[in-house]
């Protein structure tokens, strides 16, 4: 299962969830945080519980506010239901918020009647702390399949000015990549791209999150969506180079060759590897069969 274009919807946009139905996103990300004025939280509760039984068939997830708000334990409850597949817990900051969030979790399942250790819960790493530890949180739990990287408030903790060419995450992307596998989990989600309205931008950083060994990117408007999953996709440039590294390669290795050349490029194991990925990646989105 692909995971690459994760959509933010705010919980409380009846108009935004209506149009769920026509937008092409891997994921769908109900937000009752920063979407969602104080005064709106149950009332975003209430409609994003009836979205998930509504769209039971989308990848939907919701991200709750933190743990130390006094919404977290009341969204935890409305949410944790039929048609949830996990949630993003913001400010993950270390291994201890994640295991009082899958407590909490642990016991609404059992309550409502839902398979234990179904739910997934994607730490939102957002501050120096966070990457510090990432690591840690990404080992915490079962729960934890991939971490996400938000950027906004992880230039505001460490007081660095987020800008289009993305200098200042470098380090803290490329962090989360080295943890997430030093971890044996999936590759973890790149950050909002908040210039709506720049496609040029947001498709060279999301070619250098790709490049980075990201596996998706957070989205928050449908435009961005078409981009994103574009660039997470194999091109076809990509699969015809991946079809004859693999059928040059196998036919190396029954020569007792593991080390040849392919339009110039060396391969051995590791580059076979990456290109029998890429016709998986491909197999699964229908591009070839």
């Amino acid at each position: 299962m692909l995971f690459r274009s994760w959509m933010f919807v705010p919980g409380n946009n009846e108009r935004r969830i209506e149009k769920l139905k026509d937008l092409n996103a891997d994921v769908v990300i109900y937000d009752l945080e920063d979407a969602v004025s104080l005064n709106e939280k149950e009332k975003a509760r209430e409609m994003v519980r009836y979205a998930l039984n509504q769209y039971e068939n989308r990848i939907s997830f919701v991200r709750v506010n933190d743990l130390l708000s006094p919404f977290f334990a009341d969204d935890l409850k409305a949410v944790v239901t039929e048609g949830l597949y996990g949630i993003m817990l913001p400010k993950a900051s270390k291994a201890k918020d994640i295991l009082e969030a899958d407590t909490q979790i642990t016991e609404l399942e059992q309550k409502n009647g839902l398979a234990a250790g179904s739910i997934e819960i994607v730490p939102l790493i957002e501050n120096a702390q966070g990457v510090y530890l990432a690591y840690d949180i990404a080992i915490s739990s079962d729960r934890v399949r991939r971490l996400a990287f938000g950027s906004v408030d992880y230039t505001l903790d460490i007081h660095a000015e987020l800008s289009k060419e993305g200098t200042e995450i470098l380090f803290a992307r490329s962090q989360l990549v080295v943890h997430s596998k030093a971890a044996g989990k999936e590759s973890p989600v790149d950050a909002v791209y908040i210039h709506i309205k720049d496609q040029d931008g947001l498709l060279r950083d999301a070619k250098l999150a790709k490049q980075l060994g990201f596996q998706g990117k957070l989205v928050v408007h449908p435009d961005q969506i078409a981009v994103v999953n574009g660039v997470f996709s194999p091109s076809q440039e990509e699969i015809v180079e991946a079809q004859a590294i693999v059928t040059a390669f196998d036919e190396a290795l029954r020569s007792g060759m593991a080390a040849i050349q392919v339009g110039g490029k060396m391969i051995d194991y590791p580059v076979a590897a990456r290109a029998r990925k890429i016709l998986e990646k491909a197999k699964q989105l229908g591009n070839i069969s």
